[in-house]
């Protein structure tokens, strides 16, 4: 069962140590510090944030949406979820939300899933997972490789579980300006494609940017 539980932050941009917004279909990738608090928000509306992390003195440790949704008993997250990694341990907690409701099991788009769901000619399209690829290769150091891309969350993304167990990718639950926060709990490795895809109504058809911002509490 979904859960919309919106809290507001006290935090404002101003006092933001960092402050970027990423072009639909571009990535981004950061270090997080222990207690550091990121903001990702959904400039326009509807806009799905791929997103995965990573504990990054032990980049195989990454997040885990089984762990994550069995601690909570919960497929979705909101407000007070706390995301963790394989191991079980404690990556980030959500302090605040104003979408509050976010996607764990849709997964990211790639070249094969888009010729799956959509048709065999959209395997050119532009997509999360070599957004994902592109991004590792380029800040990772050499410490990941595809084994490293594990199912991830989508913020801001709407989909649904059908009473006979399927997916639905249904129009968004976000707004402009919506956004959610996340404190680190440690050294926290942050991966996410500002997601491209233009084949389901998640997005209206129309992929915009996303703003993030960083906080060092």
């Amino acid at each position: 069962m979904a859960v919309f539980n919106r809290v507001e932050s006290p935090r404002v941009a101003e006092d933001a140590i960092y402050n970027a917004t990423i072009p639909a279909g571009d990535g981004w990738m950061y270090e997080l510090k222990p207690g550091q608090v990121l903001r990702i928000v959904d400039l326009e509306g509807n806009q799905a944030a791929d997103t995965l992390f990573y504990d990054t003195v032990n980049p195989e440790d990454h997040y885990s949406a089984i762990q994550t949704t069995t601690g909570q008993s919960n497929i979705y997250l909101t407000a007070g979820s706390v995301l963790r990694a394989e191991s079980g341990k404690e990556l980030l907690t959500i302090v605040a939300d104003t979408c509050g409701c976010h996607d764990t099991i849709g997964g990211s788009c790639s070249a094969q899933s888009n010729t799956v769901r959509y048709a065999h000619e959209k395997l050119s399209m532009h997509n999360c997972r070599d957004t994902f690829m592109l991004q590792l290769a380029k800040h990772g150091n050499g410490n990941y490789t595809k084994r490293d891309l594990a199912p991830n969350i989508n913020f801001f993304m709407n989909v649904p579980v059908t009473p006979e167990g399927g997916l639905t990718f249904a129009d968004g639950v976000s707004a402009p300006g919506c956004y959610v926060e996340m404190q680190s709990s440690g050294h926290t490795t942050v991966l996410i494609s500002n997601c491209p895809q233009l084949n389901n109504p998640c997005n209206a058809y129309n992929p915009t940017p996303i703003q993030l911002l960083v906080w060092d509490r």
